[in-house]
């Protein structure tokens, strides 16, 4: 076989790609679906996204080593000066102000911060001597360099994307070796903090999102109808679901968002319990693949990299799942490779991209000893 396909193909993570391919496949019929039995608006920008967000992950696969380093600083500095930007000349939609409008499209400078916020304290921690990793220069310079854009983030207002950036921040502090009671105490005093967070720093709705999601019946036709419309779907799909193109919830217009944030809930309620065993048993052998190129690593900063773009996957995955079942507040993260928007696209293509970078480092590092 090796004399039939070409090296530059067969030498491809064809393990992570082939159920990335169905997995983005699958999505777009369910949002065929979703808009009540057509390609359009959904399903073929869908595909157009995904195809051309493939191509900027075959960029990023083939980066040097040597020029990933030298732009990890410089890429941080851009990101913020772009959320500075937001808060000065930001496009406001949907009660938030988070888009840049760059004429042919609108930029989400969040959503760059996930990857990016990875890549440099990546970069921190392969640069810092190991013996200063339990002082307080392993702690203190990286908090600032996750707390600056959260809180950029967060005057938006968007707390689902803030979480998602320290999230990717704490995976990469973790995995560096901080040690353990640092956790332990900043997680004390997140239960601390949680109450005056919630009174003094959340928006009303946010506010209405965390008490819904305790008790959603309490209000079924307001704050809680997301996640009890979500539910109604999931649970009317039981094993086999109702049938492609049968759905009901999403198709009578009960299930808010079936085509973005609640697009698991539009694919229950179809393909039933079989078909979320699928997507979450496709997601694990992607993530299960992420984790294995993160093991690969011989050295700190791939080994961080890839930990981290996997981490960042993963929350998206697990808060989305975890929101349509009801067992998280609606926060507006949507399933990877799935629900219809450029922004997840964007964020999670460059995740895989820069995978298959580390990847490809992983496997040339032996035959040249060299890691770029």
């Amino acid at each position: 076989m090796n004399g039939i396909v070409p090296a530059p193909i067969a030498r491809q993570p064809w393990q992570m790609l082939i159920p990335l391919f169905v997995l983005v496949g699958f999505g777009a019929l369910v949002l065929y679906s979703a808009a009540g039995g057509s390609w359009q608006p959904f399903a073929i920008s869908h595909l157009i996204r995904f195809a051309v967000f493939m191509v900027a992950a075959v960029i990023i696969a083939n980066m040097p080593r040597v020029f990933v380093t030298f732009m990890a600083y410089p890429a941080y500095i851009g990101v913020v000066l772009l959320l500075v930007a937001v808060e000065a000349i930001g496009f406001v939609g949907g009660g938030s102000q988070r888009w840049l409008n760059l004429g042919f499209m609108q930029l989400q400078p969040s959503e760059l911060m996930k990857p990016v916020i990875v890549l440099t304290l990546a970069r921190f921690y392969d640069t810092l001597p190991v013996g200063l990793i339990g002082t307080w220069r392993s702690l203190i310079p990286a908090g600032v360099l996750i707390g600056i854009p959260m809180a950029l983030v967060l005057l938006q207002p968007d707390l689902g994307t803030a979480l998602a950036i320290g999230f990717g921040g704490a995976v990469v502090m973790f995995m560096a070796g901080l040690p353990m009671r640092w956790f332990l105490m900043a997680g004390g005093a997140g239960l601390i903090a949680a109450p005056l967070a919630f009174f003094f720093g959340l928006q009303e709705y946010q506010q209405r999102r965390v008490t819904t999601f305790m008790d959603p019946e309490s209000d079924p036709l307001g704050a809680g109808y997301h996640i009890t419309q979500s539910k109604i779907a999931i649970g009317s799909g039981g094993i086999t679901g109702k049938g492609f193109n049968e759905g009901s919830q999403s198709h009578l217009q009960y299930l808010p968002e079936p085509h973005t944030d609640f697009v698991f809930a539009t694919m229950a309620e179809e393909w039933g319990l079989i078909g979320g065993f699928v997507v979450i048993g496709i997601f694990a052998m992607i993530l299960g693949w992420g984790l294995g190129v993160a093991r690969k690593s011989n050295d700190r900063f791939a080994r961080l990299l890839a930990i981290g773009m996997t981490a960042t996957i993963f929350f998206y995955v697990a808060v989305n799942l975890m929101m349509v079942m009801g067992l998280a507040p609606v926060v507006g993260i949507p399933l990877p490779f799935m629900s219809h928007g450029g922004s997840s696209m964007m964020t999670n293509m460059i995740c895989i991209g820069v995978l298959m970078m580390v990847n490809r480092w992983n496997r040339e590092a032996p035959h040249s000893g060299l890691s770029a």
